[in-house]
C-alpha cells in the first residue's frame, strides 16, 4: 500500500519548491485546521488554515509544472487533458500511454 503510493506521489512532487509548499501544506490543511476547530478557535482560522494549506499545495503544482491529484481527477471524470506529471516525464493525458501506477503490483 506504501509502495504503490509512493510510486504515484514521488513523480509528481519532484520539484524543490513544490515539496517545501507541501511540507508546509498539508499539515496546515489536515493537521492546524481540524486542531483550530477542536480547540474552539474562530471559524475563520480553521477554514483560513486549511484554504491557505490547500493553496501552498495548488502552488507548488504550478511551480512543478502539472495538475494537482484534485484536479486530475475532476479533469479524468470530465474527459478533459490534464497534466499528472511534469513535462519531462509522460503526459496522463495520453490514452497511449498507461499512467496508472497505483494499480500496479509491486
Amino acid at each position: 500500500m506504501i509502495r504503490r503510493f509512493l510510486d504515484n506521489y514521488l513523480p509528481r512532487h519532484r520539484n524543490r519548491t513544490n515539496q517545501v509548499l507541501h511540507v508546509i501544506g498539508i499539515p496546515l490543511s489536515f493537521i492546524v485546521a481540524p486542531v483550530a476547530a477542536i480547540a474552539g478557535a474562530a471559524w475563520y482560522w480553521h477554514a483560513g488554515c486549511f484554504i491557505t494549506g490547500y493553496l501552498l499545495q495548488f502552488a507548488g503544482h504550478t511551480v512543478e509544472g502539472n495538475d494537482a491529484g484534485e484536479v486530475v481527477f475532476l479533469k479524468k471524470m470530465l474527459g478533459l487533458p490534464y497534466n499528472e506529471y511534469a513535462s519531462d516525464t509522460s503526459s496522463s493525458s495520453n490514452a497511449e500511454l498507461s499512467d496508472d501506477t497505483t494499480s500496479a503490483c509491486s
